[in-house]
């Protein structure tokens, strides 16, 4: 189980959260410190893939072979290294480029009830960007998106987003 220390409280106790279920775990259990923080694969080797929060492959295609790793937390760019011009992400899907353009580079959230289709404009999404631009997508699943991301793995599988032959895949999906 990997813990990730969210407070120190003093006397050699920390508050943590739990990146997996924590069945058996006890008060008072003795645990090791890595000294490190948690840091996943990164890399041409990660797209197509599949894995959990501590970046473990949970898609049955074996290890993710990469010498490069990164922290999940990580400091923000500093203002100068980012465009300080306003760009519109022509994202190919008319009504959002129309009605609700984004901003290039930044981040993208899609809120809705249930059924009103914000997994079918992700996977346009997706895909979209991927073939227009050549740019690549995380898909990260919280909660209910973390099911919904296994029938989106398989329609990018369909879709030819996901390549499972060659390393030509845009997407990874945490």
């Amino acid at each position: 189980l990997v813990l990730e220390v969210a407070q120190h409280l003093g006397e050699n106790t920390v508050r943590t959260i739990a990146m997996d279920g924590t069945e058996g775990l006890v008060r008072g259990q003795k645990v090791l410190d890595s000294g490190a923080p948690i840091r996943i694969p990164v890399g041409p080797e990660t797209l197509g893939r599949i894995m959990n929060v501590i970046g473990e492959p949970i898609d049955e295609r074996g290890p993710i072979t990469t010498k490069q790793f990164a922290a999940i937390h990580a400091e923000a760019p500093e203002f100068v290294e980012m465009s300080v011009e306003q760009e519109i992400l022509v994202t190919g899907i008319k009504v959002v480029d129309l009605l609700a353009p984004y901003a290039k580079g930044g981040k993208i959230g899609l809120f809705g009830g249930a059924g009103v289709g914000k997994t079918v404009l992700i996977m346009e999404l997706i895909n979209n960007v991927a073939k227009a631009h050549g740019g690549y997508s995380v898909f990260a699943g919280v909660g209910e998106r973390t099911r919904e991301g296994n029938d989106l793995y398989h329609e990018m599988i369909e879709s030819g987003v996901i390549n499972l032959k060659d390393a030509t895949s845009k997407v990874c999906r945490v």
